[in-house]
């Protein structure tokens, strides 16, 4: 964690809980067919491999506006093939990327974000 902290300062010097995983900023699972999932319905397994889910402690640091400019970066990011926002921090996305790559370009940008706004 200490990487992180170090790659992203303003965002960690935000958070009022210390971190012990990347997922407890984002949640990047593989996506797949469960017919009791009701993301199914919104996500394709076909078109959309990942399911990311942006934790909520990132999410109050960005509040609304901030989440709105995430999901507009990252739908314009070429890091994603496809791109699809169901909820203002749950996304599917189409990519060659691991989870880890996943999460450190999401983090990047979050980090832009939250740091121009100071």
């Amino acid at each position: 964690m200490i990487k992180l902290k170090t790659k992203y300062p303003t965002l960690f010097s935000k958070l009022e809980d210390e971190i012990f995983s990347l997922r407890e900023l984002i949640v990047i699972d593989e996506n797949y067919a469960d017919i009791d999932d009701e993301e199914v319905d919104v996500f394709d397994p076909n078109d959309y491999n990942y399911l990311v889910y942006i934790a909520e402690n990132v999410s109050n640091i960005l509040g609304e506006d901030g989440l709105k400019e995430l999901y507009t970066k990252l739908d314009e990011d070429k890091v994603f093939d496809e791109f699809l926002a169901s909820e203002e921090d749950l996304y599917g996305i189409m990519t060659n990327k691991s989870e880890e790559e996943i999460a450190f370009v999401i983090l990047d940008i979050v980090e832009a974000i939250i740091s121009k706004e100071k």
